[in-house]
């Protein structure tokens, strides 16, 4: 067994989508990135990546790489499943927890859960998303941020 943990966080602006776990948001903010600026997937894709001892997104996906530029972080993600799967490991379960103090996420998790779970093939109680705010505190709204832990197991055993 292998336990990785990730965070991330963006700037909310206007003139960009909002997109967490794959799902867009409606709300008149997206989040700022090289990428799409999915906090949640990039969380995400460091928890996996660092329970492999594999870097982090940043080293993968580099911000000055024009490839990467506005890409569909789902679509990185797979390619972290692939690195994942490659080394004989498999999702035991994921929980990620996205702080927010807007927009209120509640309508969006079971997608955002659905999205998670196909991407990794697995069962969708093996992958839990929630939301919290900071009470007013730390980011108070001006961006969004994320916190994921996996737990991968070695296929072989």
């Amino acid at each position: 067994m292998r336990i990785g943990f990730g965070y991330d966080v963006h700037r909310l602006v206007e003139g960009r989508r909002l997109v967490l776990c794959g799902a867009e948001i409606p709300y008149e903010l997206g989040l700022l990135g090289h990428s799409d600026a999915d906090v949640a997937a990039h969380a995400l894709m460091d928890a996996v990546l660092g329970a492999l001892a594999l870097g982090d997104i940043g080293h993968l996906f580099p911000d000055a790489d024009v490839r990467y530029k506005n890409a569909d972080s789902m679509k990185l993600l797979e390619q972290v499943i692939e690195k994942m799967t490659n080394a004989g490991y498999a999702l035991e379960n994921l929980d990620i927890t996205i702080i927010a103090e807007k927009p209120k996420l509640a309508p969006y998790i079971v997608k955002m859960r659905e999205n998670l779970a196909a991407a990794f093939g697995c069962e969708l109680d093996r992958v839990s998303v929630k939301a919290t705010t900071e009470e007013g505190l730390g980011l108070g709204g001006a961006g969004i941020g994320a916190n994921a832990v996996v737990l991968l197991k070695n296929k072989q055993i």
